[in-house]
This record gives structure tokens, C-alpha cells and sequence, in this order.
């Protein structure tokens, strides 16, 4: 097992990461054989139900980018809705300039956190994940110099404060085990000015949860929970079973 932080070609990332980790998980790293920071060890952060652990799945890994998420995204917004439109939704709420720092909370094999990586060419994107097989995948998929992969919890980020300008968390949040909490986190770790994207679910009930552990969330419970939490320029894009929501913290 190697201490080091991982560098992709880039002895710049490395120092970042040491400066964004917080102490306390930085001096107690479980390792970066797989090509991740691995902040949990044997910490299983997944959520107790069948949905939520289906993540841990190496089969799910294998068929996510080409079957499960095409799946869930024409269940969510329709067959309209391509993989290529949602994304330049996300992308476009974000607003990214190449130089900033972005997070991706719940980035499973990234499929967005490779594109993330393009724009942000000389900044840096960090994706985070509980499943090993997902960051397995990603690590496999993916090896631009500007970006790093974390196997963390998105109830309790591994980053200090104002780590980053940018988050997004998409089709995750809805199958974390305490959404709102990994909500107080992104918040936690953005900067004056940074700007939050998810991509959630959206149904016309009050918010429930299924059996397999999904979150039904009702149409204005995650943009109140963006403005309870300081956010402005709340947005939100409501597509069928699905919503798009943005928001940008103060900038001072």
C-alpha cells in the first residue's frame, strides 16, 4: 500500500489534493493501489437498501454507462431526453471557466467526471464515490492529468471548507442514504461563489422513499433545500419524472 497522493502525470495535483484533503483523512489515507484515494478503508458508506447497494455491483459497473444510466435517464425524463442533452443541461448550469476546481459527488464510473475533466483543463476535478467497482471502472476509463478519483462518503466529504468553485451530483442524490445531509456537505466544501448542479428525481406526492431505497423527492423540496442553505439564483428544469436544479452560493 503506497501513502503517496496520486499526481496523473502532474506533480500539481498532488499538492492540491494535500491541500484540500482535511488533516484528519489525510494522515490516515487507506491506500491508492487501485488508482483512487481510498479515505474509507473498510467503511462501507453505501446505504442499507437493495437500491442503494446495488452500487457495490461489478456487473453494474460493467453495464452502467451503456445500459443502466441510458435506462434510468428514458425512465426520468423519456426517450426524448438523450444522454448528450442532459448533459449539456448540467454543463450549462454550471457555468465552468478551465481553471476551476470541480467535485462530482457520486461520479460511479465517471461519465461525467471524464467531460468535466476537458473542460476544466487546467484546473482540477475530483470523483467521488463509496463503490469500489464504480471507481475501479472509472480509474480504467479515464486518465486525464487534471484529475484525481476519491472513494469518500457524500454524507461526510473527506475535503476541508471551501475546497472547490463548482459540485454536481448527478442521478445520486436520490439514493444517498441522507441526501439532505450530502447537501449540507457540497455546500460546505464550495467557495463564495460556487455553483451547485444536481439532477434528482421529481414526482407530485410528498417525498417518499421506495423499498429499493429511492427518494421520490416532491417538485420544490430540493430547490428549498438549495435556499435554505444560503444558495441564490436558484434553478430548476423539471422534465417528466426528473428535475434539473442549480444554485450559486454568495459570492462574499
Amino acid at each position: 500500500m503506497t501513502s503517496e497522493l496520486p499526481t496523473n502525470g502532474r506533480n500539481g495535483v498532488s499538492q492540491e489534493m494535500s491541500r484540500i484533503l482535511r488533516p484528519d483523512i489525510h494522515s490516515s489515507l487507506h491506500g491508492i493501489d487501485g488508482g483512487y484515494v481510498d479515505t474509507l478503508g473498510e467503511r462501507d458508506a453505501l446505504g442499507p437498501h437493495v437500491g442503494q447497494r446495488a452500487f457495490h455491483s461489478k456487473v453494474l459497473a460493467l453495464i452502467y454507462e451503456r445500459i443502466w444510466r441510458p435506462g434510468t435517464a428514458r425512465l426520468f425524463f423519456g426517450a426524448r431526453m438523450r444522454e448528450s442533452r442532459e448533459r449539456r443541461v448540467l454543463l450549462d448550469m454550471l457555468r465552468l471557466t478551465s481553471e476551476e476546481r470541480v467535485v462530482d459527488v457520486g461520479c460511479g464510473p465517471g461519465n461525467y467526471t471524464r467531460p468535466l475533466a476537458k473542460i476544466v483543463h487546467d484546473g482540477l476535478v475530483v470523483g467521488v464515490d463509496a463503490s469500489v467497482p464504480m471507481l475501479s471502472r472509472a480509474v480504467r476509463k479515464g486518465d486525464d492529468p487534471n484529475l484525481v478519483y476519491v472513494r469518500g462518503d457524500a454524507g461526510a466529504l473527506p475535503f476541508v471548507d471551501r475546497s472547490f468553485d463548482a459540485a454536481c451530483c448527478v442521478g445520486v442524490l436520490h439514493v444517498i442514504e441522507n441526501p439532505m445531509a450530502a447537501l449540507d456537505e457540497m455546500t460546505r466544501v464550495l467557495s463564495p461563489g460556487g455553483r451547485l448542479s444536481i439532477l434528482t428525481t421529481c414526482g407530485k406526492e410528498r417525498s417518499k422513499r421506495s423499498r429499493g431505497g429511492i427518494v421520490i423527492f416532491r417538485r420544490g423540496d430540493v430547490t428549498r433545500a438549495l435556499a435554505e442553505r444560503g444558495f441564490v439564483d436558484v434553478r430548476q428544469r423539471v422534465v417528466r419524472r426528473g428535475q434539473f436544479v442549480a444554485g450559486s452560493l454568495p459570492s462574499s
